[in-house]
C-alpha cells in the first residue's frame, strides 16, 4: 500500500488538473499578518554552517519513512485487532492525500523561491533538508534522501503528508499513554516536524494544517463506524 501511494504520487501531476502556485502562500501571509513564515524563520536560524538545530530537523525529517510503516508492523505482530483499526485510518489519509495531489496539485516554498522554476513568488530559500546528515558524517543518507525527492513528485505539497503521520501515530496512541505528562510530551514530535517542514522549505503552515485536518477527519470517520459496530475499543 505504501509503495503503491509512493507510485500514485509520483503521476499524479500528469493528469491536468491546474497548479496551485500563491493560494497557500496567500493563507500563510493572512495567518501570520503578510510575513512569509518560510523566509522569516530560515532569515533567523539558516547559517552556512551546520548547526544542532539542522542536525535534529534531517533527524525528525527522516523519522516519516519508517515511524509509521513501522508502528503498523509492530500492531500487526502483537495487536492484530488494533492493527485494523491502524490501517483504516492510515490507508484513508493515504488516498485521500493522493486524491488531493491530483486534484489539486501544488508548489511547495522551496519550488516556488527558486530560479530553476518560472514562479519566484517568494524571496529565495535553502532547501537543507538532509545536510544535518552529513554532520553525523552520515552523507549516504541524505544522498538516499535527495535520490528520493528526485523521483517524487514535488508538486504533492497539500497536504503534508510527514506532518500527518507525525501527528497520526501520537493521536492513535493517545489513549493508552500512561498520564497526561507522557500525553503532551508527546506533541513535541509532530509539533518538531511542522517546524522542521517550514525552516527547510518544505511546506507552507497551510499544508501542515491541511494534513493534521486530514488526521482528525480520518479518526472522526472511524471513530463512529467502529462505535456503531461496537468494534475495539479506540485507543484514540
Amino acid at each position: 500500500m505504501w509503495l503503491s501511494y509512493d507510485f500514485s504520487r509520483g503521476i499524479a501531476d500528469s493528469f491536468g488538473f491546474p497548479m496551485q502556485v500563491e493560494l497557500p502562500r496567500n493563507i500563510d501571509k493572512v495567518l501570520f499578518f503578510g510575513r512569509d513564515p518560510n523566509i522569516w524563520i530560515q532569515d533567523q536560524l539558516w547559517n552556512k554552517n551546520i548547526q544542532w538545530y539542522d542536525v535534529f530537523g534531517s533527524i525528525v525529517y527522516f523519522t516519516h519513512f519508517f515511524v509509521p510503516v513501522a508502528t503498523s508492523v509492530y500492531l500487526w505482530i502483537r495487536y492484530r485487532e488494533q492493527w485494523i483499526r491502524y490501517i483504516r485510518r492510515f490507508a484513508s489519509i493515504l488516498f485521500a492525500g493522493v486524491l488531493t495531489y491530483i486534484v489539486m496539485p501544488t508548489v511547495p516554498p522551496w519550488m516556488a523561491a527558486s530560479d530553476k522554476y518560472p514562479y519566484q513568488i517568494l524571496e529565495p530559500l535553502q532547501r537543507s533538508t538532509g545536510r544535518g546528515w552529513n554532520w553525523l558524517g552520515l552523507e549516504t543518507v541524505n544522498s538516499v534522501l535527495l535520490r528520493g525527492q528526485q523521483w517524487a513528485n514535488p508538486t504533492a505539497a497539500l497536504p503534508s503528508l510527514h506532518a500527518a503521520f507525525a501527528l497520526f501515530v501520537i493521536v492513535f496512541f493517545w489513549k493508552r499513554m500512561p498520564n497526561k505528562w507522557v500525553q503532551y510530551s508527546s506533541l513535541l514530535f509532530p509539533l518538531s516536524m511542522a517546524w522542521c517542514l517550514v525552516y527547510f522549505g518544505e511546506h507552507y503552515i497551510t499544508d501542515i494544517l491541511a494534513g493534521w485536518a486530514y488526521v482528525g477527519a480520518s479518526f472522526w470517520f472511524w471513530n463512529r463506524w467502529e462505535a456503531k459496530r461496537q468494534v475495539v475499543e479506540p485507543l484514540a
